[in-house]
């Protein structure tokens, strides 16, 4: 059974400094969520209301927008706001939300080892990265779920790069054919390699933040020795996983947005905007009423960083 979701949100967020001097990268919003709201809806939708928030100093803020807020809830019934108390309400009602802090970032493995005291002995869990984006409405990690009670099996999330260069940012999974049994879009795992040199990839499927992980990774990740810059790597204990025997791997096939970094940001936005009926309408008219300007801007801001 998987039932709880764990979302690492210790980092410090530099790419979208100064933004985030003050406020945590994953309260910033995405039209008028923060995205880790988006990320924590997902997980509701996939069956898992059990949630724990993976912090580090300074990221109360992300565990308070999912808590009562009594005085701002006074403040909208007495001016008889009742559309936005029912959306502050919903929000302390959306899961359980837990916490529990990393003291030093020691990287993704070492954030998913903090969740070892609070996921039930025996039961499997997710892991969702909030730089990764899917669609509001999306279903795939249901998917992946799925996957791994079908199976018992770790489930990774892939999506195809069509540039080979780009593949050298991401981990990427060495695949053969689907396990018996298999659903829609899935293979099997049986290597991952971290940022591989360029033209020296083994597929065009790289890793994503999204995982649905057996209990017994936590067994691995404490037996998995400090990789590069003396952190611990989730895709370590994988590699580990996967040589006893082969991973699931569940091919994307949505858009998914890249929340960390500005541009993927901006597009998120613009995307789920442009797919509500009270804002789409009006913001794809006025896209389409300026490209010629925006163009134009853009042409002017590339000439003038030549």
């Amino acid at each position: 059974m998987v039932r709880t979701a764990v979302l690492p949100v210790a980092g410090l967020g530099t790419r979208f400094l100064p933004a985030t001097k003050a406020v945590p990268k994953e309260l910033l919003p995405v039209v008028d969520r923060p995205s880790v709201q988006y990320v924590v809806e997902e997980a509701v939708r996939a069956g898992l209301s059990d949630v724990l928030l993976v912090t580090a100093a300074g990221k109360a803020a992300i565990e308070d927008h999912f808590g009562r807020r009594l005085d701002l809830e006074a403040a909208l019934a007495a001016k008889g706001n009742d559309a936005d108390l029912a959306v502050v309400r919903g929000l302390a009602e959306l899961a359980t939300v837990h916490a529990v802090r990393q003291p030093e970032p020691l990287g993704l493995g070492h954030a998913v080892l903090m969740a070892e005291g609070h996921v039930r002995a025996g039961e499997g869990f997710a892991v969702l990265l909030g730089d990764d984006l899917l669609e509001p409405d999306s279903t795939f990690l249901g998917r992946m779920v799925a996957a791994h009670e079908r199976t018992g099996r770790a489930v990774v999330a892939l999506m195809r790069i069509d540039d080979p260069a780009a593949l050298s940012q991401y981990g990427v999974a060495t695949v053969a054919d689907p396990l018996p049994g298999a659903g829609p879009g899935e293979v099997a795992i049986v290597d991952l390699v971290e940022k591989p040199a360029v033209g020296s990839a083994p597929s065009d499927l790289a890793v994503i933040g999204r995982y649905v992980l057996p209990h017994d990774v936590f067994g691995v990740l404490h037996r998995t020795p400090p990789g590069r810059g003396g952190e611990i790597q989730l895709t370590d204990a994988l590699r580990t996983l996967a040589q006893e025997a082969p991973l699931v791997g569940v091919v994307l096939d949505e858009p998914r947005h890249d929340a960390g970094d500005r541009l993927g940001l901006l597009t998120a936005s613009l995307a789920f905007a442009a797919r509500r009926p009270d804002l789409g309408p009006a913001l794809v008219a006025w896209l389409s009423a300026n490209t010629d300007d925006l163009a134009a801007r853009a042409a002017a801001a590339t000439e003038g960083a030549s």
